[in-house]
């Protein structure tokens, strides 16, 4: 009963408010307000900052894809001058390839002509001394004709032989020879024919003495006209 009437006694006195309590309630709310405003605006400027970052690297992200396509390009492009350069190089080392395959069957093909013009020249020697030997001596005539067949063509010596036959000294027995493509001496006829000149033709192949293979066919001839 007495605490009530003492909780009475309390509700029914003035509120007294405290002038420097106030103030300093007062003082603190505004420090509050000025931190938080700081803080609203510390944030705001950071979301800020955020969204400029945000567009920074997302622009920063679409430069370097485009890079990463240019980079492609310029690799793929580098590829291909490098293939286009192989390729020229391969040309260019079969072209090399070509040419000293060329020089080399021109140096073959000077060789063989130096060589045949060597050999022919042998030959005009020993066709000279045949001359001598037999048209001087044993009434050997020799002719040059032209060949008009595929067989003879080309320009062909003839070999007269006469003195012959005794009977009739100025009956001609007649040998035709030319130069193969070879180089080598090639009989194309007799007239009159003689079974043994496929064997003289070789020795002559073989020995290349002009003057010995006609001794040899005159002999062939005399020896013929005995029979």
């Amino acid at each position: 009963m007495i605490q009530r009437n003492f909780r009475l006694s309390l509700s029914a006195r003035p509120l007294r408010v405290d002038r420097g309590f106030l103030k300093i309630t007062i003082c603190a709310t505004a420090r509050h307000k000025s931190r938080v405003l700081f803080k609203t605006y510390t944030c705001l400027k950071k979301c800020k900052d955020d969204d400029i970052l945000f567009e920074t690297i997302q622009t920063f992200k679409k430069d370097l894809e485009w890079k990463k396509v240019a980079l492609k390009e310029k690799r793929q492009a580098i590829s291909e001058v490098i293939s286009e350069i192989q390729e020229k190089d391969m040309q260019k080392e079969d072209i090399i390839q070509k040419i000293e395959k060329l020089k080399e069957e021109q140096t073959k093909r000077k060789e063989l002509i130096e060589s045949q013009y060597r050999a022919n020249k042998d030959r005009l020697k020993n066709l000279q001394k045949a001359r001598l030997v037999f048209q001087d001596h044993l009434g050997l005539e020799i002719r040059t004709i032209l060949g008009k067949t595929q067989l003879v063509k080309g320009e062909k010596l003839q070999f007269v032989f006469r003195n012959i036959n005794p009977s009739d000294p100025d009956s001609a027995y007649v040998i035709t020879m030319g130069i193969n493509e070879s180089g080598s001496y090639q009989i194309v006829s007799s007239d009159p024919v003689l079974e043994c000149l496929p064997v003289l033709e070789k020795r002559l192949q073989e020995t290349n003495n002009l003057p010995a293979f006609l001794a040899n066919v005159r002999k062939e001839f005399i020896s013929q006209t005995r029979r």
